[in-house]
């Protein structure tokens, strides 16, 4: 007789393939490490492949993992919407969300609070990275949907709010901090918008500069324009108030539009409920 496939086996696979990572698929489903690599042995026992290389650095998916990740996230994704139709139980499953770390500290808290609110039973796992990382995790199906930045809005995208980028130091004006010829700058990584931004607006006006700092954190970058040692540009919503924004002193910097992106054209409904409410809330915040 032929076995039939375990859902929470099914889970534990598509969670593992999209971390490639045993212990972060660990925590995703509350089990220990030993137990989610038995869970992914008794799934390739039951369809008779090996799914995984695994190695030293993570696990990877085989050829034929590849094609079972597409019939198990079709499986689970019907499993999910027929038990949000047809029980009382309202939208159930889970979400991996992708947020830039500003657009967390300022939006998360209630889009989440609010949302889990009225489903309760979704469970909402975030990922936080720059716009450019998330795209990547997106294209990879590791993340089902992400709040992602883009410079260049078009009317083909559904842009749901305009952040102003601001430059940010610990004084109210460039004339108290003596920085000399070239201005030193904290900036997240040479491949975001950000750090993009700040070097064109530089270079435009023909104005010295250096990349004194770098950090990909948010945290890390607060710290060092309070240290007084360095300016660095925010979205404006992250702006703490303890620090100023100097825009008056530099050059313009521009707005970016941010929007919601899927992994899926065709998400389940678990998702789109998320990205749906996400369309709501976040242009009054």
């Amino acid at each position: 007789m032929q076995q039939a496939l375990d859902l929470r086996l099914l889970r534990t696979f598509v969670y593992a393939a999209r971390s490639r990572s045993l212990s972060a698929t660990s925590v995703q489903v509350a089990r220990t490490q030993s137990a989610v690599t038995m869970q992914i042995q008794r799934l390739e026992d039951t369809v008779g492949q090996t799914l995984f290389h695994r190695s030293g650095s993570g696990i990877r998916l085989t050829e034929s993992g590849e094609r079972f990740l597409i019939y198990a996230e079709r499986i689970l994704k019907a499993h999910d919407d027929a038990i949000s139709e047809f029980t009382n139980r309202g939208l159930y499953g889970s979400v991996s969300f992708g947020c830039p770390e500003d657009y967390l500290i300022a939006f998360g808290p209630p889009l989440l609070r609010s949302f889990g609110a009225i489903h309760s039973g979704v469970e909402i796992t975030v990922v936080s990275a720059p716009t450019a990382e998330l795209r990547k995790l997106l294209q990879q199906r590791q993340i089902d949907l992400a709040l992602v930045s883009t410079p260049h809005p078009t009317p083909a995208d559904d842009i749901l709010r305009h952040e102003a980028l601001v430059w940010v130091g610990s004084k109210p004006s460039l004339a108290l901090q003596d920085f000399g010829d070239a201005l030193p700058l904290a900036l997240t990584a040479s491949n975001t918008m950000d750090h993009k931004a700040a070097c064109d607006a530089m270079a435009r006006e023909g104005l010295k500069y250096s990349i004194s700092f770098a950090s990909n954190s948010l945290a890390g970058l607060i710290a060092i324009a309070r240290s007084g040692l360095a300016i660095s540009v925010f979205t404006q919503k992250a702006v703490p108030p303890d620090l100023y924004i100097l825009d008056k002193y530099l050059p313009r910097l521009p707005h970016i539009g941010v929007l919601v992106a899927y992994a899926d054209p065709e998400p389940p409904a678990v998702v789109r409920a998320f990205g749906e409410h996400i369309r709501q809330v976040l242009p009054s915040l």
